[in-house]
């Protein structure tokens, strides 16, 4: 039997190829199914980047098979939440979502060693974004 999510998700970064990915993988294996993940870039780049991989990798979480994908106003129509980390004015508004704006170091170009903070601030915030998801009363 399967259920509707409680709630679906979108994650939005430049390149979608470190933050981005790195947060809908994370989501994808704290909430299971019970909540639908996005992610998307403005200006998608050609891969993930192999820090990301490796730092996820690290924790048990593989993001290797993950492609960047371009950001779509249907996207962004179809998700409850669009959290940004730092796309700019590239990132479409539209009213009744609920937008958060995650100040987070673009981990482009550095090694695993200065990806490994970026990741774990993630997680941090994917555990709030858990919580709070979880507080909300289903959909009606």
């Amino acid at each position: 039997m399967s259920s509707t999510p409680a709630a679906s998700v979108l994650f939005v970064c430049v390149h979608n190829a470190g933050r981005s990915q790195m947060a809908a993988g994370f989501l994808a294996h704290l909430a299971g199914d019970r909540i639908e993940v996005r992610s998307a870039g403005s200006i998608p780049g050609d891969q993930v980047n192999p820090a990301a991989i490796e730092a996820m990798k690290e924790i048990g979480i593989d993001i290797s098979d993950q492609k960047p994908k371009v950001l779509t106003t249907e996207a962004v129509r179809a998700s409850d939440y669009v959290i940004t980390m730092g796309c700019g004015d590239a990132c479409p508004i539209f009213p009744g979502k609920r937008y958060l704006d995650w100040s987070l170091e673009d981990p482009a170009g550095q090694g695993v060693e200065a990806v490994r903070p970026i990741r774990d601030e993630i997680r941090t915030r994917i555990e709030s974004l858990i919580a709070e998801i979880d507080a909300k009363p289903p959909h009606a």
